[in-house]
């Protein structure tokens, strides 16, 4: 049963709201303002996409879209504005940001809500440590528009001004799962499910009998790895396994990894960064295998955005990174969940508005 929280537009229940509510307008100003002092360009993506994305686990929510005959064609509300940004990209702008309101199906919990906001910037012609220089900043300054000194989530602290820690995804499974995860990936891409399954009951992880090697490395993340990320300092975690990577490119010198990263702070991952695919002909082989895993678990797959592949293949080699804002103002905030940071959250089906 769902837990019951009083209506929100009560003046007692939203005065109690409103700091967080008021911070999350400082911080985003501060964060906008760092922005344009390094020449990035506020983009506005197109919320309405022929593809909501192509990533097995991320759901969208369709519509219809009524031409002036009166047919009707399917559009989606996107997952992201990654395919929006990319196209822009390749028409030539070289550094750009977006606070673009998104949409996920299938998703509610203390972290997640079917409609919230995701900051996404793109450094175009500069690698993704770049990036991770960018997060290290815009921690420290969230933290200072919120007047906060810690990043705060469920008892776990952070310093937002201490320089995060980076950390490989082979040397997180070492330390807190006791797993070479390399040793289950083959020169050739192979993934070894039965020695990662044996290395997951080894370490007494469950192991279901139909999953497959993605759905081991998820579950051992998720139980393991996760809850011991940005504790203290925030988490840079880098350098994960190609298969687990799909808008991302090879890492040079070890195509087993691609250049992707993920930011932690208090246990929570709040972005998500890649040294950009720019192979299109790469990029429709993963929507592919992507989109038959998704046929395979669920029943459903999305349409690919030719128009988007066709960009990809004139796109600049770029850097990018999605970051949950919502997240980051509930840590600089200390909020308990993510409804508590946003001004009207989604009415919960059966409910009526909040």
């Amino acid at each position: 049963m769902s837990q019951s929280y009083p209506p929100l537009w009560r003046p007692d229940i939203h005065a109690d709201r409103r700091p967080a509510l008021l911070a999350r307008g400082r911080i985003k100003a501060a964060l906008r303002r760092w922005f344009e002092a390094r020449d990035f360009i506020e983009v506005e993506a197109a919320i309405l996409q022929l593809s909501p994305g192509n990533e097995t686990h991320l759901h969208g929510f369709s519509t219809s879209l009524i031409d002036d005959a009166g047919a009707g064609h399917p559009y989606y509300l996107h997952t992201s504005p990654e395919f929006a940004a990319k196209k822009l990209l390749a028409a030539g702008e070289p550094r750009l940001f977006d606070f673009a309101r998104v949409f996920r199906n299938r998703e509610r919990t203390a972290l997640h809500h079917p409609e919230f906001t995701m900051l996404e910037w793109y450094r175009a012609g500069e690698n993704y440590d770049a990036l991770m220089d960018d997060c290290a900043a815009l921690l420290a300054e969230a933290a200072r528009a919120a007047g906060a000194s810690v990043l705060r989530w469920r008892g776990a602290e952070v310093d937002p001004f201490a320089a995060p820690e980076r950390l490989t995804v082979q040397d997180a499974f070492r330390r807190h799962a006791g797993i070479d995860l390399k040793r289950t990936i083959a020169a050739d891409l192979y993934l070894d499910r039965p020695a990662l399954a044996a290395d997951a009951a080894e370490a007494g992880i469950r192991v279901a009998e139909d999953d497959n090697w993605s759905d081991i490395f998820s579950r051992i993340l998720s139980e393991r790895i996760e809850p011991e990320l940005g504790r203290g300092r925030a988490t840079i975690l880098c350098e994960y396994p190609i298969s687990e990577a799909a808008l991302a490119r090879p890492k040079p010198g070890d195509p087993r990894v691609a250049e992707r990263f993920e930011l932690y702070a208090c246990g929570v991952e709040l972005a998500n960064a890649f040294g950009e695919l720019t192979d299109p002909a790469e990029q429709r082989r993963r929507f592919e295998a992507d989109m038959d895993e998704k046929q395979r678990i669920y029943g459903e797959r999305y349409p690919v955005d030719e128009d988007f592949l066709a960009a990809l293949a004139v796109m600049p080699q770029a850097s990018g990174i999605a970051l949950g804002f919502d997240r980051l103002v509930m840590l600089a905030t200390g909020a308990r969940r993510i409804e508590d940071v946003l001004w009207t959250p989604v009415a919960e089906p059966g409910r009526g508005g909040r």
